[in-house]
């Protein structure tokens, strides 16, 4: 093997341990690739922290709160069940997460998520040639307050409620719903997870 891993007296030794010689190269590249990942790790942490990135610590981060109760989201649009695909979303990320249980029960919860799905906007992106539209933009925006146990409220970073997402357009009209309905879902999914991480990211700024 060329490079860094030919060893003369190696083979050598091959001729009277056949075998040998393959497992002694074996050995040092994966010593090698191991010694390689360690230092990249290192190399990706000091980055991280010089670019002013933290490692945000999720369980027992936000002080007295071990439960949160999430309410329905008022629906404000013309989006018919907008409103139960995000609050699945949401659901879904604050269980997966599991730093804070979610509950049912309001008075027993720690924080209250609570709010409205303020708008989803729906307008052509790119046209053909004769001007039939070829994809779709569409933009969520939600209003989302946290409440404490005591009344005070957890103010959410606006720039972390509102995000856009693109469909394609389609001369079937059930395809076109469909790609329509899989973009607002994708959206829900991405706002449940900035709405988690904002809730924490203001804790540790």
């Amino acid at each position: 093997m060329p490079g860094a891993f030919f060893d003369p007296q190696l083979k050598a030794r091959d001729a009277r341990r056949p075998g040998w010689y393959g497992r002694a190269v074996i050995q040092r590249l994966v010593a090698s690739r191991a010694a390689s990942w360690a230092a990249l790790s290192l190399l990706a942490g000091t980055l991280c922290l010089g670019c002013g990135y933290k490692v945000v610590r999720y369980k027992g981060a936000i002080p007295d709160a071990e439960r949160i109760a999430i309410g329905s989201l008022a629906n404000l649009t013309f989006e018919p069940g907008v409103d139960r695909i995000l609050n699945d979303a949401l659901l879904r990320e604050f269980q997966r997460r599991g730093a804070l249980r979610v509950v049912d029960d309001r008075e027993a919860a720690d924080l209250v998520l609570e709010g409205a799905i303020a708008a989803v906007d729906i307008r052509s992106r790119s046209f053909s040639s004769i001007a039939f539209a070829l994809e779709y933009e569409v933009r969520m925006v939600l209003e989302v307050i946290v409440t404490r146990r005591d009344g005070t409220v957890m103010e959410i970073d606006e720039n972390s409620l509102a995000e856009t997402d693109l469909y394609l357009a389609s001369a079937d009209v059930e395809v076109a719903r469909t790609n329509r309905s899989e973009a607002i879902r994708r959206l829900s999914s991405l706002l449940a997870g900035r709405v988690h991480d904002a809730l924490y990211e203001r804790v540790v700024q």
